[in-house]
């Protein structure tokens, strides 16, 4: 019978409610919940495409040892002893977890119960460290507690919204839709995106301030000296709730206001424009993300913006407030059970010896970590030079998303002793495991996540477990049991677990704590099941409602007041002419982290299914790089081979390469590689988007694109990016040489069959080459070689996997890279929840859809996610001008 389960998003941390419906036939198909308040019914591309991700190819379905199949109690045995030995010989602090906000609530509840209260070392990080950890350390310093003071709302309420560091429309797409809905209705209202780059997001911009890379604090110093000297500080607010004011203003005006331009790379003009457009707007947000937070500076970038609002006492009340975004589903939930190496539960501080005996005495705990443990970056160093012997990774792979990733790689295959939990077989860090263990994936597992909004909502299980896979929080209580806990991991199910956490928060609470969940300290399975989405705080006793923090003061530091933090400036990077371009890395909009969830989807590899770098066309050209050339980056620390996209979209002397792509779906995109370890000195948050690089040209003998119904093995290519496609595999190809076997280089590749003939042509005018192999009426691969990038119609000829050829007249067709005239090709995709192609809206632009809706009706694009929206009016924008030309 079919069933129909709400659950939430594993993607981003907005949080999105989703209604997953299994049918009879046990398929499964998912649309938002209307009733969930961070979404109202609303997904993005990659929550709609969450169907298409379940399969249980690739899957880590058993425990392995060494590589060989192994039972849970001989793999969790080990593991106990392994680290129980380490702990033994060499102390509490030789051994680490590396966990991340993919995990459950409960599962990071266990995970650090387990390390700082039994174990006794504070040695547990999470890969939100990489994301949100600038934003910890930037509320903590303001406000004496990690506080998010809005809610989603704010940005709909509000008259200005500015957009620092952060690509909404394609890295929070639902956001973006509430943004863009409430501008609709009320078109006064303003927006202003600061970014390096002209992402999506400026589409709905009044204003794009294409700031320096990290001229944020000089940018909102500025600001701050601006309001105070032009009498928008609100006098009364800064007087009753705050402290340092005069130091912060002081330490903003030692950078002049004509040394403001060269600091942040504005003009005179845009500064004062959004200097004023602040001072005199009263309802503002300052929303940032990665942009604000992945940066040697990123805590001074938070409390620099933090500053602002605090010295106008725009805080706390509708439409008003600074807003962190987070990055993933449960950053904040990891954050809430003391996740980062800094921390305690229930947001309690490490370094409190008050605390520390609060959570000892509630966990009945032997010793409670005395100190902070090792961040993400230190972590990794220490298993590098063998402080760290014993090492749990779990739902996370740092090999391709640490910084100096070689380094990482390097460091994790000499460490002694490795586990990974993940879902996934083969990972790049999953290779070097000694242990494996299988976890649980999304529609399996049953726990807690928080969103940006402080919105705890249940994720439920709709499927059953595969296999022998179990889940995290299960694997860290066995391993308790076994080194000698079992009293305090006796957990059977994380209802128990949560209310353990709801009571933590809840002890010893005398209201100067901002996190209490005890409202829910006795739950019980049955209720915990029809848990519906709440914020916190909820302490006991009280009801659900919506709370925003600090209009009328009430901060956690132990006066009760706020504190303006007064930052410096940083000085510019010097000039260095061999690594003269400055790399940002990021999100693409239909990926998420390293793709082991999204790399399943045809759909979502359909928008862009390679790595690429932006570049603009002057340092393109002088470059001597093409549209679609391949080009080789370098830094001090490693390097990567990317596809050019040439756009002035992009900032001169500046390049943007996505972080996603990995040894799993490309020969060398590892982009983290070339990324610095240079930390926030507060934070411990790497500098991910601004690093110093070279480019050049990839000199390349020859060019191919593949279609192939089995996955292709052993690519033996200079160069490689693989991707799903209906019914297939798409792969983009370079060689160095073309003295090859191309037919032998075809069978060995997609595992063609000798007495298999192909179809093909050689061109020895223009060099290129065809190659397409049929088993009756059905392609099993073709191949496309050129001395350029291959012109192929890449859509068409990945449809052609699933098409019927069954005359020649369709075959030859496959050979020449496009369909006849009597089949139009889509084009490449720019809507993917629709699947629909660059062609098809130009032609419905040609035929009088001259606007985004239009195109909608028309087309339906751009009318789910609308993350496509921008896309679509650049085509409109083009066609038109053509047309008037």
């Amino acid at each position: 019978m079919a069933q129909e389960v709400k659950t939430t998003c594993p993607y981003c941390g907005v949080g999105c409610g989703v209604i997953a419906r299994v049918g009879d036939d046990g398929a499964v198909s998912v649309k938002g919940d209307p009733e969930h308040p961070a979404n109202f019914g609303r997904l993005c591309s990659k929550g709609s495409a969450l169907a298409e991700t379940l399969d249980l190819d690739g899957r880590l379905l058993h425990p392995e040892i060494g590589g060989r199949r192994a039972g849970w109690s001989e793999a969790l045995d080990l593991v106990a002893e392994r680290f129980s030995h380490s702990i033994a010989n060499h102390g509490p602090d030789s051994v680490a977890f590396y966990v991340s906000g993919q995990l459950l609530t409960e599962d990071y509840y266990i995970a650090n119960k387990l390390m700082k209260g039994f174990i006794g070392s504070a040695n547990i990080d999470t890969n939100s460290r990489l994301c949100m950890s600038s934003s910890v350390a930037g509320h903590r310093r303001a406000f004496g507690s990690d506080t998010v003071p809005g809610v989603y709302e704010d940005l709909e309420l509000a008259d200005l919204v500015v957009l620092t560091g952060s690509n909404l429309a394609w890295c929070h797409p639902v956001l973006y839709q509430r943004l863009s809905a409430a501008k609709a209705n009320r078109p006064e209202m303003k927006i202003v995106v600061i970014d390096p780059r002209r992402t999506m997001t400026a589409d709905i911009a009044d204003m794009h301030l294409a700031i320096a890379s990290d001229g944020d604090v000089a940018l909102f110093s500025g600001l701050l000296a601006h309001l105070a000297a032009s009498g928008a500080v609100d006098r009364n607010y800064v007087s009753n709730y705050t402290g340092g004011f005069d130091e912060a203003v002081a330490a903003a005006s030692r950078l002049d206001p004509p040394s403001l331009p060269k600091a942040t790379g504005l003009t005179p003009t845009q500064l004062r424009a959004f200097f004023r457009l602040f001072e005199t707007t009263e309802k503002v947000v300052t929303c940032y993300s990665q942009g604000v937070n992945q940066s040697a500076t990123g805590t001074d970038k938070v409390n620099a913006i933090i500053n602002c609002h605090l010295a106008t006492g725009r805080i706390g009340r509708p439409g008003m407030g600074p807003f962190s975004l987070t990055g993933q589903p449960n950053a904040m939930g990891g954050r809430e059970v003391g996740g980062l190496a800094n921390m305690l539960a229930a947001h309690m501080d490490i370094e409190k010896s008050l605390h520390r005996d609060k959570v000892r005495r509630f966990w009945g705990a032997p010793a409670v970590a005395n100190r902070p443990g090792l961040k993400a970056v230190d972590m990794f160093r220490a298993v590098a030079d063998g402080r760290i012997k014993a090492l749990w990774i779990m739902a996370t792979n740092p090999v391709v998303s640490m910084p100096d990733a070689d380094a990482v790689e390097a460091a994790i295959k000499a460490c002694p002793f490795v586990i990974v939990s993940d879902i996934m077989r083969d990972t790049d860090t999953a290779r070097h495991a000694h242990v494996l263990l299988p976890s649980l994936g999304w529609g399996e597992k049953d726990g807690t996540v928080t969103n940006s909004e402080r919105r705890i909502s249940r994720q439920r299980a709709f499927l059953a477990a595969p296999g022998e896979a179990r889940p995290d929080w299960w694997q860290l209580a066995a391993v308790g049991r076994r080194m000698g806990f079992a009293a305090a991991f006796a957990h059977v199910s994380p209802a128990e677990i949560f209310a353990e956490h709801a009571s933590l928060s809840g002890f010893e609470n005398d209201g100067r704590r901002d996190f209490d969940i005890s409202a829910h300290a006795e739950i019980e399975g049955p209720a915990y099941d029809g848990l519906k989405p709440f914020q916190w705080p909820q302490p006991k006793g009280s009801a659900p409602h919506e709370r925003r923090f600090f209009a009328e003061g009430e901060f956690y530091h132990p006066d009760g007041r706020a504190r303006f933090v007064a930052v410096e400036v940083p000085r510019p990077r010097s000039a260095d002419d061999a690594f003269a371009f400055t790399l940002n890395t990021g999100r693409v909009r239909d990926h998420w982290h390293t793709m082991t969830r999204t790399g399943k989807s045809a759909r979502l590899s359909g928008h862009l299914a390679e790595p690429f770098v932006e570049i603009h066309p002057r340092d393109a050209q002088a470059l001597g790089i093409s549209d679609a050339d391949l080009v080789t980056l370098e830094s001090p620390h490693g390097a990567a081979i990317v596809r050019a996209l040439v756009t002035d979209r992009q900032a001169e002397g500046n390049l943007f390469v996505p972080m996603h792509w990995n040894d799993q779906f490309a020969s060398r995109a590892r982009i983290d590689a070339l990324v610095a370890p240079v930390t926030d000195p507060v934070s411990g948050q790497p500098a991910s988007k601004n690093m110093p690089v070279r480019a050049r040209r990839f000199a390349a003998a020859a060019y191919g694109f593949a279609v192939s119904a089995r996955k292709p093995r052993e690519l033996d290519a200079a160069y490689w990016a693989l991707a799903r496609a209906e019914r297939g595999w798409r792969v983009e190809l370079a060689f160095a040489e073309t003295n090859v076997d191309w037919l032998d280089w075809c069978r060995k590749t997609f595992a063609i069959a000798a007495e298999i003939e192909p179809i093909g042509y050689t061109d020895r005018t223009s060099g290129e080459f065809r190659l397409a192999f049929f088993e009756g009426d059905r392609l099993l691969a073709s191949l496309f070689l050129s001395p350029r990038p291959v012109a192929v119609a890449r859509s068409w000829a990945v449809s052609q996997l699933g098409a019927s050829h069954h005359n020649l007249a369709k075959r030859f067709a496959v050979t020449a890279g496009r369909p006849g005239a009597d089949t139009p090709d889509p084009g490449a995709t720019v809507c993917s929840c629709f699947s629909v192609g660059v062609n098809q809206i130009t032609a419905a632009v040609r035929d009088g859809c001259h606007s985004v809706e239009a195109v909608g009706e028309r087309l339906s694009a751009g009318t789910n996610c609308g993350s496509c929206r921008a896309e679509i009016r650049g085509i409109i924008n083009g066609c038109l001008t053509l047309a008037a030309e």
